[in-house]
């Protein structure tokens, strides 16, 4: 007798706590705070419910879906882990620049030469702030403001596609771990976006970062930093 044997793909079954689980990842705000217990369960399970009856395509009992919420807040991969809590506390020195002028130009055939001759100009004088990053399409400058009638000159025949002025910058050495921990720049982002701030740039190389805010955003951002060596 010969049987065929037919290969088939099965789905894992669904269950209360997976799909909870699920539910919770898709939302990163959400999974911090209830990782930190400042989420009442029994609320939650009642706004969720419908979406994860829907999902399992049957009733579920508010109960059973608090119970999965507090598994799930119980457990380190959904906590502020220690690992990251302790990179963030070893957070070295943290640098506040401000006048600073951010420029956004697409990228030409021309344009490393014009970076070459501003290159020069701040070589010239060491007390000015300057960092440049390059995507596909676009070329970022950041400088002092001393320095913005210099690029507007040798960039005049650049397309300039923003400027933004009356930055300031805001640079943290991170420590040699950093490179080897899940999350960290989830987590300092996390804290600056709940205060509202908002970020005209992020350069980054392998051991620091630096964000770029406006003036009057600064001190806000420099504390939310500043506040997670204490976590």
């Amino acid at each position: 007798m010969l049987f065929l044997l037919i290969n088939q793909s099965y789905e894992p079954m669904k269950t209360i706590s997976s799909v909870v689980e699920q539910y919770i990842k898709k939302k990163p705000f959400l999974q911090s705070a209830l990782a930190q217990g400042i989420i009442n369960l029994t609320s939650l399970s009642r706004i969720v419910k419908p979406e994860i009856e829907n999902e399992l395509g049957k009733d579920i009992r508010n109960g059973a879906i608090v119970m999965a919420l507090k598994r799930l807040s119980d457990d380190l991969e959904f906590r502020a882990t220690h690992k990251i809590i302790k990179v963030l506390k070893n957070i070295g020195e943290i640098t506040v620049r401000s006048s600073l002028t951010d420029f956004t130009f697409l990228v030409s055939e021309s344009i490393l030469e014009n970076q070459t001759l501003l290159l020069e100009h701040v070589n010239k004088n060491k007390d000015v702030f300057y960092t440049s990053s390059r995507g596909v399409n676009e070329l970022n400058i950041v400088v002092s403001n001393a320095l913005d009638q210099t690029v507007e000159d040798l960039f005049k025949h650049e397309k300039c596609t923003q400027k933004a002025e009356n930055l300031s910058s805001i640079t943290v050495k991170l420590p040699a771990e950093n490179v080897s921990v899940p999350g960290i720049y989830y987590f300092i982002f996390q804290r600056l976006a709940w205060e509202g701030i908002v970020l005209y740039e992020v350069i980054s190389t392998t051991n620091e970062f630096t964000i770029l805010v406006d003036d009057t955003q600064v001190d806000v951002a420099f504390k939310t930093i500043k506040d997670l060596k204490t976590l």
